[in-house]
């Protein structure tokens, strides 16, 4: 199970968050409580585990923007919100095909219940090579990520394993230590993320709630290897 903790915004976190077995941190480069800069992002990677996963994730973001705060920050994926360029993943990998190690890059997709679409545009994300995966969030008004609440994961059930059986699904939205073994146990996505579920504030993990959440999501992975 591929463990994400997004939205930090310190090195404390971040590296607390790989000591206790996360594959990957992210940075939110969007407006948000919990935006980060590139200078900031940059200090912090560096000082970060080499295997660790860094993302930055964007919201209608260019090319360009992505494209060097990438190289700046030494990131190693990215998670695209909302994007009139048809292009950009693509774009994107050529670019990174450049890099000496791969970036992954990931686009979010909201789910709404109940909509006739939602599958349609699963198999689209899926017959796109530029994809390594598609991270599955609540749909909301208020804001694209970190919303803290679920989508109803018993209707979505059938369009993760139906969908686009060869992707990697990650599981978003509302997660939290007490709902995160419910939640990988129904959806059997490839992984989760989390942001506002382990924080003691917005911007702020609260390390008990990390440590919880990654150990939980982890043996809800090895409960379902074993059935």
């Amino acid at each position: 199970m591929w463990i994400k903790i997004c939205g930090n915004t310190s090195l404390e976190d971040a590296r607390f968050a790989a000591d206790c077995g996360a594959d990957a941190v992210g940075f939110v480069f969007a407006p948000s409580p919990r935006q980060v800069g590139a200078s900031l992002v940059s200090k912090i990677t560096e000082q970060l585990p080499p295997q660790l996963e860094k993302y930055g994730v964007f919201v209608d973001a260019g090319f360009d923007q992505i494209a060097s705060t990438v190289a700046e920050c030494g990131l190693t994926g990215v998670q695209i919100h909302r994007s009139s360029d048809e292009s950009l993943s693509s774009r994107l990998r050529r670019h990174f095909a450049h890099f000496p190690r791969r970036i992954s890059i990931l686009c979010a997709l909201h789910y709404k219940d109940h909509d006739p679409i939602f599958d349609q545009q699963l198999r689209e994300l899926g017959g796109n090579d530029a994809l390594d995966g598609v991270l599955v969030d609540s749909s909301t008004t208020r804001a694209v990520g970190g919303t803290g609440t679920t989508f109803n994961w018993l209707q979505a059930r059938n369009s993760f394993l139906r969908a686009a059986p060869h992707l990697r699904l990650i599981a978003a939205g509302g997660l939290s230590p007490e709902n995160v073994k419910q939640a990988i146990q129904i959806l059997r996505p490839w992984g989760v993320d989390v942001v506002s579920g382990v924080e003691s504030a917005p911007g702020k993990k609260d390390p008990a709630r990390v440590q919880a959440f990654i150990r939980l999501a982890q043996e809800a992975a090895v409960e379902i290897v074993a059935t």
